[in-house]
């Protein structure tokens, strides 16, 4: 009798206290195939960072150069035996300023004439050698629209040797050429979600057949699909998150390396061959927010995908 009231006076636990949890993740966060999977999207988001700042930079670049294109026209005035070129160039200058909505005229001189074909023909090159035609650059006002067809007529019957070019052509290859590259850049994007959401799809169902015992424990203890499934989308997004904050990032470091790159080697040679094939400037701050916006897409991606793989496994337990 003394025993069991020694065995009832024991300090007994305290009615509302807790019992002591342990709790373990059905997915475990660092598993080689987690870990894989954040190598995975992180390597899609910098790809996908840089195919977005590259076409945002390119499109940027080639509206400039029409823009600016737009705003110039040029004069080409050949070289014909019998006849002074000079004389064909003053001629040709004039009609241009007497022309309506032209707001200046300026004629190349032999030696810059030289240096536009340096690139091609080497430093050595005298005009006096070759037949090259002579060059009148033509500045338009702004918000006019000049007579282009009463401007060709008039230099037809003053310098028959000149001819007007617009740049009209070259400005269509443009805007081909840029839409042809933004067409290309959103289907390299969808590529790579495509690749991401595959790559996210057997990561969940491969996290699924190591804790399959775990899991149809608690589906057939009365835990709801979407609890489950629940458990699954919010460590995967924050896998996605993760790696899509590793990829864009170091896109984003690229893009500001490289733009102070730009900045340092500007009025040098190579900054100058780079300026006119890619553009000036840096990335501007569209791309960044567009990078931005792919890593919180890249992780709500991951996120829906596993879940919605869940859910089809689950199905199948039923």
């Amino acid at each position: 009798m003394n025993d069991a009231q020694g065995d009832l006076s024991a300090p007994s636990r305290p009615r509302g206290e807790a019992l002591p949890r342990f709790d373990t993740p059905i997915v475990p966060r660092n598993s080689i195939s987690g870990r894989a999977l954040v190598a995975v999207v992180a390597i899609m988001t910098f790809l996908a960072s840089l195919t977005t700042g590259a076409v945002l930079h390119i499109y940027d670049a080639a509206a400039a150069w029409r823009s600016e294109v737009a705003r110039e026209m040029t004069i080409q005035v050949r070289p014909v035996r019998d006849r002074s070129i000079d004389t064909d160039v003053e001629r040709a200058a004039n009609v241009a300023r007497n022309a309506a909505g032209i707001s200046a005229v300026r004629i190349l001189s032999k030696e810059e004439s030289s240096r536009l074909l340096e690139p091609w023909l080497g430093g050595a090159l005298t005009l006096e050698e070759l037949p090259v035609p002579r060059m009148i650059v033509l500045q338009l006002a702004s918000g006019a629209s000049p007579d282009l067809s009463a401007l060709r007529r008039d230099l037809a019957a003053e310098v028959p040797a000149a001819a007007l070019d617009d740049h009209r052509g070259w400005m269509e290859r443009m805007r081909a050429m840029s839409t042809a590259v933004v067409g290309a850049g959103l289907a390299l994007l969808a590529l790579m979600l495509a690749a991401t959401m595959l790559s996210v799809a057997f990561a969940t169902r491969g996290a699924m057949a190591t804790n399959r015992t775990v899991i149809e424990v608690l589906h057939f203890v009365g835990a709801r699909n979407s609890f489950i499934a629940g458990l699954f989308q919010r460590h995967f997004l924050l896998m996605g998150l993760e790696g899509g904050v590793i990829g864009g990032g170091a896109a984003m470091l690229i893009f500001l390396v490289a733009g102070l790159a730009g900045g340092w080697m500007r009025g040098t040679s190579t900054g100058d061959q780079f300026e006119g094939l890619f553009g000036g400037g840096t990335t501007g701050f569209l791309a960044y927010g567009a990078i931005g916006l792919q890593i919180v897409l890249i992780a709500v991606v991951t996120a829906l995908t596993s879940r919605q793989t869940v859910n089809r496994t689950l199905e199948t337990i039923d």
